[in-house]
């Protein structure tokens, strides 16, 4: 009896925690493979530089636990972000680029939103779409060069708040505000819902539709916030910048335990799945590990958070079986 009461407790930490207990295994590994890895500059510096691509990972972590994704996100920062710099060299108006950077972000997802409610679009296929459409427009807008001397448009992603830098302040009111939508708001309950069964969210009386143009809108914010603070960390407006980091910040979602067949993931998840990713590279860089071997590690991370995400859910599922017929006897 005893025993398994163990059995059970040690199950609930696995199911609960298992995402911290991986991470704090991954720190104390890399600590003992490079003892500058726990110093403060260090540390400081990966919270830093992971920070733009877990904002873009808690609006990833929204739509995937609706039943959706976000290909654009790269190239929708990229748009924004340039747009925010050429705004701010012609105004210099911080305030102002700010709000335009979100406003061409919220404008490039509601488009989204629309071609996947209105016209019925994958969400594969409608970000992808945007994905190419919003990096053409980032060149086309710059005529494919970079916008250099940006003044104090800098302070966003080099600065700091009470000592605390910047991006990591952003980083973690971004955080608290995605807790709070899926833990006490009406539209994280339906998120939650939709992505669980759709068509049960549809005849409970949710509108589906609405709740997946919100998901899209917040998701926005979200990254026009990111696109301010990477322009701002490279010091300039580059149309070319961020490639690749929707794949990041689906990586980081996924690892922070964001079920990509929807209904699960937590904020504080995706936030650990995003130091995993960074610490991961950081040590990687730290012991000079062959920069191509470090991709390979990559996308075996990918592969294995998928695979074990779908043995979870399976194995979720055979556990309800087993109780419906245990219940029925």
């Amino acid at each position: 009896m005893k025993t398994d009461r163990m059995k059970k407790i040690w199950s609930d930490i696995k199911s609960k925690y298992s995402i911290f207990l991986v991470l704090a295994a991954l720190v104390i590994v890399s600590w003992i493979a490079n003892e500058n890895f726990l110093s403060v500059g260090n540390l400081s510096n990966v919270s830093r530089q992971i920070a733009v691509v877990t904002i873009l990972a808690f609006g990833q972590t929204i739509l995937i636990i609706s039943g959706m994704l976000d290909l654009s996100s790269g190239s929708v920062l990229a748009l924004a972000g340039v747009l925010s710099v050429s705004v701010y060299t012609m105004t210099e108006s911080l305030l102002l680029a700010f709000i335009v950077a979100i406003l061409a972000s919220v404008a490039c997802n509601m488009l989204n939103g629309l071609m996947v409610t209105k016209f019925k679009a994958p969400p594969f296929i409608a970000t992808l779409a945007m994905m190419t459409m919003a990096r053409g427009a980032a060149l086309l807008y710059t005529n494919g060069q970079n916008i250099y001397q940006i003044g104090d448009y800098v302070k966003f992603g080099q600065g700091s708040t009470f000592g605390v830098p910047t991006p990591i302040v952003f980083m973690i009111i971004i955080l608290f505000i995605t807790w709070y939508i899926l833990k006490h708001t009406t539209l994280g309950r339906s998120v939650y819902a939709i992505g669980g069964n759709e068509e049960a969210a549809n005849a409970s009386g949710i509108n589906v539709n609405k709740v997946k143009m919100k998901a899209f809108i917040v998701n926005g914010i979200f990254v026009g916030i990111a696109g301010v603070i990477f322009m701002s960390r490279v010091n300039g407006g580059m149309p070319n910048g961020a490639v690749g980091y929707e794949f990041k910040s689906l990586t980081a979602a996924i690892i922070g335990g964001t079920s990509f067949t929807g209904g699960i993931g937590t904020a504080v998840g995706t936030l650990a799945g995003s130091f995993i990713v960074g610490f991961l590279d950081n040590i990687m860089v730290l012991t000079r590990v062959n920069s191509y071997l470090q991709q390979i590690v990559r996308g075996a991370i990918i592969a294995l958070a998928v695979i074990y995400d779908i043995w979870s859910k399976q194995k979720r599922t055979k556990k309800k079986l087993g109780n419906i017929q245990e219940k029925s006897k």
